[in-house]
């Protein structure tokens, strides 16, 4: 069991250039956007983004140690059931029907479906799956009256309140019927916003009809248009190592979901439109500061929008690194930690600047070893 630990937050903050694109759609079709010092900027809801970066973990890691958010939590359940005891699918619908009836989640419009999207661990659904193992013919033969008094002593709950996989001790769980099934997020994510105004494009193409003889009616075989912009962004997203802690009842499982999240939040790209755009890029600049006051979101380094000279993503990088030694200066509260990863020219201004805020900039990797080695420290400290 994991001590308890003073409060500790990580605050990771990235640039990124991205061309053309539209990575997360409004109810228009377009890029989504929001005002922000006056002017228009394109933005990026945290949704969106913290969607990419659960779907970068299913490439990384394996799929059963990880959570997965459905309406057919009952189906999958069944399926666990039929694997493992050989009942047939109908005999299988029952018993995990009754299993999950004790929790009175609100059902769904579709039959064993829930109202809403439930997350939860892959890991925690075969331990529910387990309780029924060994006694499936014993308990199918009953009827619904016997078969819920049986269900009703078996640790159900206790099931989907222990054990949590990374993902959701890190983004949390809701359930509005069953507040004992709730988990507080350790991650904040905020809306990716550009640093800079964005104008609203359109790209009008057309598509030919590949079987369309000469001679035949002319024109395109369909046309259309497609809303996007480009924009240098700035992203943020805080991650309390003591949540992580509370919520993963290990130490170095905390660490570990540290190191995992930054890894995706900083690779994972959201892919609206990713075949029209190719839009993939990586950060120009990610940068990390370990606090033990509050989480702290620099984005009003970018109030004031940055303009194209000499480059926005170098413009971009001054301000972010002025805003933190600025917030250090007049708040006082210095980070327990700095590291930066950037791709600027060591001979520009902007790479000394970020040295000078954020201390010597290194590889990914090497990033994210220093993170972990001064937060295993940090938790050995608090042990003493």
């Amino acid at each position: 069991m994991a001590l308890a630990a003073s409060r500790t937050y990580i605050d990771v903050h990235i640039l990124q250039t991205v061309p053309p694109a539209n990575l997360n759609r409004d109810d228009q079709g377009n890029p989504k956007e929001a005002y922000f010092g006056g002017v228009r900027r394109s933005r990026v809801s945290s949704q969106a983004w913290k969607r990419a970066t659960r779907t970068h973990f299913t490439e990384r890691l394996p799929e059963q140690d990880l959570a997965t958010r459905t309406r057919r939590i009952s189906g999958a359940l069944a399926e666990r059931i039929a694997d493992s005891t050989g009942l047939e699918p109908e005999a299988a619908t029952r018993l995990a029907g009754a299993l999950l009836g004790p929790l009175k989640i609100s059902e769904g419009k579709k039959a064993g479906d829930t109202a809403y999207l439930f997350f939860y661990g892959r890991r925690q659904l075969d331990a529910v799956a387990a309780l029924v193992q060994d006694r499936a013919a014993e308990l199918v033969a009953l009827d619904e009256t016997e078969l819920a008094l049986e269900i009703k002593q078996l640790a159900v709950q206790e099931k989907f309140s222990t054990g949590h996989p990374m993902d959701v001790a890190l983004f949390g769980r809701m359930v509005a019927d069953i507040p004992a099934l709730n988990v507080d997020a350790a991650t904040q994510v905020a809306h990716a916003l550009s640093t800079h105004a964005v104008e609203l494009e359109f790209d009008y193409f057309t598509a030919v009809d590949d079987e369309q003889k000469k001679g035949e009616e002319t024109g395109a075989g369909m046309i259309g248009t497609i809303g996007f912009n480009s924009a240098t962004l700035y992203r943020y997203a805080s991650v309390g190592l003591h949540q992580l802690q509370d919520n993963l009842t290990d130490d170095e499982a905390a660490v570990t979901a540290v190191e995992e999240f930054m890894t995706s939040f900083a690779r994972s790209m959201p892919t609206g439109y990713g075949n029209s755009f190719a839009h993939r890029t990586l950060p120009s600049l990610v940068a990390v500061a370990v606090r033990s006051d509050q989480p702290v979101n620099l984005v009003s380094a970018f109030e004031e929008p940055v303009t194209a000279a000499p480059g926005i993503a170098a413009a971009s990088a001054h301000r972010l690194a002025h805003e933190h030694a600025r917030a250090v200066t007049a708040w006082g509260d210095a980070p327990a930690f700095t590291a930066v990863c950037h791709t600027f020219d060591p001979a520009d201004g902007t790479a000394k600047l970020l040295e000078d805020t954020f201390g010597e900039s290194v590889a990914f990797p090497q990033l994210l070893s220093r993170v972990r080695t001064h937060l295993t420290d940090t938790l050995k400290q608090a042990a003493r």
